[in-house]
């Protein structure tokens, strides 16, 4: 911490919420990056469209890792925001660009992880706030400073979960790199050949789009020429 938190006179009370260890979480990243290490990149604190809802920033240099409870969950999360059901078929479509060169990993907790709940509207009370914390997509500075707020007056904590509003009632978390010292810094291990190895392959799309299948969603294919080869 910077000494910059808390902000508030509020006195907050976390609801905690504990992932055993041993459990299996879903993430969809980069495939030139480790499935299991964190992304050091900080968000901008005043700017809301860079970087996701509870980033990290210079006022409070955390490194964030996003996970879901399931593969659907990982890829709604990932891969459905802002995207509406089109005409006439009434189903969304993601452009393949979006899946471009990324990947969905299966990890393993290493140890008992134990994060504030935001699940509950009792549980967003605990902290002094409303849905709008999890719902307002114009609200991620606020959310942000909040989460530090969090951090700051509940230390024992690694992270956060909340309801995913992609693929409710299914759960999204996100944990903070800085709380781990009893994991040796490493919560998670990568559970090998399991998940999607490449989501642009057509067989990483066939497999995507099963999961997305019951939220009507579809990964697009990529656009080829008559001359191209198959």
């Amino acid at each position: 911490m910077t000494g910059l938190f808390p902000m508030t006179s509020l006195e907050l009370h976390p609801v905690r919420h504990v992932i055993p260890a041993g459990t299996e979480l879903w993430r969809v990243h980069n495939v030139r990056y480790a499935p299991h290490l964190f992304n050091p990149k900080l968000a901008d604190p005043f700017e809301f469209k860079d970087g996701n809802r509870f980033d990290g920033t210079r006022l409070d240099p955390y490194h964030c890792l996003y996970l879901g409870d399931t593969p659907t969950t990982a890829l709604a999360e990932s891969v459905l925001r802002s995207r509406p059901f089109e005409l006439p078929a009434g189903k969304r479509r993601i452009p393949y660009a979006t899946v471009a060169g990324r990947c969905l990993s299966v990890l393993r907790t290493r140890c008992d992880l134990v994060l504030v709940s935001l699940i509950e509207a009792k549980d967003l009370a605990a902290v002094c706030q409303e849905s709008t914390l999890l719902e307002d997509e114009r609200n991620y500075v606020s959310a942000r400073r909040w989460a530090s707020e969090i951090r700051a007056q509940a230390p024992d904590v690694a992270g956060l979960i909340w309801q995913s509003r992609h693929n409710r009632p299914q759960r999204a978390l996100v944990l903070f790199h800085d709380r781990f010292d009893g994991c040796g810094g490493e919560p998670l291990e990568v559970v090998a050949g399991a998940g999607i190895a490449r989501l642009d392959s057509d067989a990483g799309i066939d497999l995507a789009n099963r999961y997305l299948e019951p939220l009507r969603a579809e990964i697009s294919r990529p656009r080829r020429d008559a001359g191209d080869r198959i």
